[in-house]
């Protein structure tokens, strides 16, 4: 991608907010805006089209969750919402996963790992913590029957898909695919893409938690590299 990175960091404190900034902005992240509610951190992001949002869960006015829901169902075109949460099983997490979330940090978080999670997202990686998250989806996602049968649409996917699918639900990254498989990074990759292409599915974070919901794997089930 070319062009500077631009963000968007929306957080009801202040000194968070600035925080932030002067961490992005010293290795040439443009902070473009700052919000300090929901409402605001959709309105920014409707005014400058960030690449990157960094959206805390709990603000006054508007909750991080709807402001993230908002964002995606609106045309984001290409924005992508990192969730700051202050416990790595809060679960208001998951809800922002499947409100559609890229990814999500802790607010500790080292300034090198922010920098490095920013970049992650705007390259159209998802942010997925392999432990955690998985530990997240098994704790709080719905067992949904009807969103079962809804993507039935999994039979679209080849019996490799399928595996590749499963495998990336516990976790693993594209190497660690590549490795498991014995497959070239490429055409791991090339795999992924055409998974999410034939399922509507915009990142791998959407791809873990259609994994969970449609029984592909279950909450529990073995973990692959975790």
């Amino acid at each position: 991608m070319s062009g500077p990175l631009r963000a968007v960091i929306a957080d009801d404190q202040a000194l968070v907010r600035t925080g932030f900034r002067m961490i992005l902005s010293a290795d040439g992240i443009e902070v473009v805006a700052e919000a300090a509610d929901g409402a605001e951190a959709v309105a920014a992001v409707r005014s400058t089209r960030p690449d990157v949002v960094l959206m805390d869960i709990r603000m006054p006015q508007m909750d991080g969750i709807e402001a993230t829901r908002q964002i995606m169902s609106g045309g984001a075109d290409g924005t992508r919402v990192v969730i700051l949460t202050t416990y790595d099983l809060d679960h208001y997490v998951y809800a922002a996963l499947t409100a559609g979330a890229s990814g999500f940090l802790l607010k500790d978080v080292s300034p090198e790992h922010l920098v490095a999670a920013v970049r992650l997202v705007r390259s159209g990686d998802a942010l997925l913590s392999p432990t955690i998250t998985r530990r997240l989806i098994e704790r709080f996602v719905p067992r949904d029957e009807a969103k079962a049968d809804l993507h039935r649409d999994l039979s679209e996917l080849t019996p490799r898909e399928l595996e590749v699918l499963r495998l990336l639900a516990t976790g693993l990254s594209n190497a660690e695919l590549a490795d498991r498989l014995t497959l070239s990074a490429t055409t791991v990759k090339t795999h992924v893409a055409r998974i999410l292409s034939k399922l509507g599915l915009r990142d791998r974070v959407q791809a873990v938690v259609l994994a969970y919901e449609t029984g592909l794997i279950s909450p529990g089930g073995p973990s692959g590299a975790i």
